[in-house]
């Protein structure tokens, strides 16, 4: 499928697009095609379902997409994103939740029913401040959603931590 790539984002404008959409769970449909941030398309670049162009008509390799994220400093996030699709979940963004994304368990989808999970991405490096975990712990709680804390390191390994709300 063909896909151009925009300033933040990019486009797949293709009459097939819905269906990207409809059966798989990626982007959001607008008048312009399909939008897709730069994780989803990486993540369908590198499985050779969308071939992606820049303004000059020239196709954008894999490499190139990897150094557009590893730019944005997002690169933990698209290994995240890997894995969890691999894994066979629907991964959308997790803004309106404070996290880094929202997951469905295998089966369901969006529209068909509420996410399970939302997922926070952190480095191995990276400290934690109690309250902040402890909104992030209320946030999922509140919402009836566990917690997935992804603790990505230097070699992009990724360790989840699942973490649920409990009263003594």
């Amino acid at each position: 499928m063909y896909a151009v790539l925009c300033d933040d984002r990019v486009i797949v404008k293709d009459k097939h697009a819905h269906n990207l959409y409809n059966k798989r769970y990626f982007g959001n449909l607008t008048d312009m095609g399909l939008e897709l941030s730069f994780i989803e398309a990486l993540y369908l670049l590198k499985k050779e379902k969308i071939d992606v162009y820049n303004d000059n008509e020239e196709a954008v390799s894999v490499q190139e997409l990897t150094t557009l994220i590893k730019d944005k400093h997002v690169y933990s996030h698209y290994i995240v994103y890997e894995d969890l699709r691999t894994r066979g979940y629907i991964v959308k963004t997790g803004f309106k939740y404070g996290s880094d994304y929202r997951i469905y368990d295998r089966g369901k989808s969006p529209g068909d029913g509420h996410s399970s999970s939302i997922v926070k991405i952190l480095s191995e490096e990276q400290s934690l401040l109690v309250r902040d975990f402890s909104s992030y712990v209320r946030v999922a709680h509140g919402v009836r959603k566990t917690l997935l804390l992804a603790v990505v390191d230097d070699e992009y390994d990724i360790t989840y931590y699942n973490v649920e709300w409990t009263r003594p």
